[in-house]
């Protein structure tokens, strides 16, 4: 006597359709409902959009790969809140496309970074990690020190953004290329950097 699960087995177009239902309906139960939840779609209080000039070292942190070894999310447990901060929040990511919470650990989490070093800092460790943290396994980045970001495409990124739902303003975006011109992929991503989780360390 054969049961529907014979059926089912047996068929290998019906199981393909079966399981892509299965798990359509069980993502849509998860996603969905974070569009409705306010804490997911509105951006904290006090948040603004990437400068020009971070949004430019948005791209170089992309470029280079960083998300490869650093996080941008803090999970809410003691053990991370004690070492990196308070636990990251949806809303402060609302302006980011895509997001880059990343999901390995070479090095560390990085959500909370913005301020904990000064610019100098910064600068020494992307030259070479190893100067500042002896057992550092980072790669060095000279180049970006040298290399100038081009403010020809700033003005457009900075569009596409706004057609994304930032709330960049004409004169902002107008005024885009003017902020990068001369700047090199170091400060960029410097300034980037120094701006990553700030929002809710003040309100600690």
């Amino acid at each position: 006597m054969s049961s529907g699960h014979d059926i089912v087995e047996k068929n290998t177009g019906l199981m393909a359709l079966l399981i892509v239902l299965v798990v359509s309906m069980g993502g849509l139960a998860e996603i969905v409902p974070l569009f409705f939840m306010k804490d997911t779609t509105e951006p904290v209080a006090g948040l603004k959009p990437y400068s020009a000039l971070q949004l430019e070292g948005r791209d170089v942190y992309i470029e280079n790969g960083c998300y490869l070894c650093h996080s941008q999310m803090i999970r809410p447990f003691r053990a991370e809140t004690e070492r990196y901060g308070h636990y990251s929040v949806a809303g402060e990511f609302v302006y980011d496309h895509p997001f880059q919470w990343g999901s390995k650990r070479t090095g560390p989490d990085l959500a909370r970074v913005g301020g904990r070093y000064s610019d100098d800092w910064h600068k020494v460790h992307l030259n070479n990690p190893r100067d500042v943290v002896p057992e550092s396994n980072m790669p060095g980045f000279p180049w970006l020190s040298t290399t100038l970001i081009d403010e020809s495409d700033t003005a457009a990124k900075m569009k596409t953004m706004k057609a994304l739902g930032v709330p960049y303003t004409d004169e902002e975006i107008a005024k885009g290329a003017e902020e990068v011109k001369g700047k090199t992929e170091q400060d960029a991503l410097i300034a980037y950097l120094q701006n990553l989780g700030t929002v809710v360390k003040t309100q600690r």
